[in-house]
């Protein structure tokens, strides 16, 4: 049984568009990163046609690549001999919201929609541009953007949006020289408070295995690893 997370994922991270081709739905990503432009298996492998994702993919003016979520070894093994490549291995944290901290300290973080100018600039200087925050805009309600201040300044950002009694956190960012100052934890303590307020259970996020600062602080706040998964890319000529 796949693990829910990933319809949270979907949900609150939406695609451009979706498109079925050869047992796979397609991901039209519009720039907005890897999770709103890959291909997920949705049928068994033996009946699907990767060629008819590939092309999909193609069509779309977009590099094919590949979801890989726990119990497809097979659809990676498929991918691996075809020459594509594995990239951005993550894993998905997930707490209870009551396990959370929701103590923010004054004038640190606060939650909002639409984002303030200031919040687009931060996250724009942290690389998440305009096809990302696009990503946010298409969202469904409830959601919220989430600036984080600290030494009298802009210096941080995140987007969290709720699906099913989950509040998803993505795209947080802080700028390169506030780091490891506790911007981070406050911007996670808002996301709480915030999500409680709008009836979720529990929070969730994304990160990359290899952000040992990231991985380190989400353990330290009391989420643990819920799951998983990496993706596969047709390598460039």
């Amino acid at each position: 049984m796949r693990d829910p997370l990933f319809e949270v994922i979907d949900a609150t991270w939406p695609a451009a568009s979706l498109r079925e081709a050869g047992g796979f739905l397609v991901r039209e990503g519009r720039g907005g990163g890897s999770r709103v432009s890959c291909a997920s298996l949705e049928a068994p492998l033996e009946h699907a046609d990767l060629d008819a994702a590939i092309a999909a993919h193609k069509a779309l003016d977009q590099q094919p690549k590949f979801i890989i979520r726990p119990g497809e070894e097979a659809l990676d093994a498929a991918l691996e001999a075809r020459g594509f490549e594995l990239f951005d291995p993550v894993v998905i944290y997930a707490a209870p919201l009551a396990r959370l901290s929701a103590e923010v300290p004054p004038v640190t973080a606060f939650a909002h929609w639409p984002p303030l100018a200031i919040t687009r600039e931060v996250w724009s200087e942290s690389e998440i541009g305009a096809g990302r925050q696009a990503v946010a805009e298409r969202a469904p309600a409830p959601k919220a953007a989430i600036l984080g201040r600290t030494n009298d300044r802009a210096a941080g950002a995140a987007f969290v949006g709720i699906h099913a009694g989950t509040a998803m956190l993505h795209a947080l960012a802080v700028l390169p020289e506030f780091r490891r100052k506790g911007l981070a934890r406050n911007i996670m303590a808002e996301a709480v408070r915030w999500a409680a307020g709008e009836g979720a259970e529990t929070l969730a996020l994304v990160v990359r295995r290899q952000n040992e600062a990231a991985n380190a602080l989400y353990r330290e706040i009391g989420m643990e690893a819920a799951c998983y998964y990496h993706y596969r890319r047709e390598a460039r000529a």
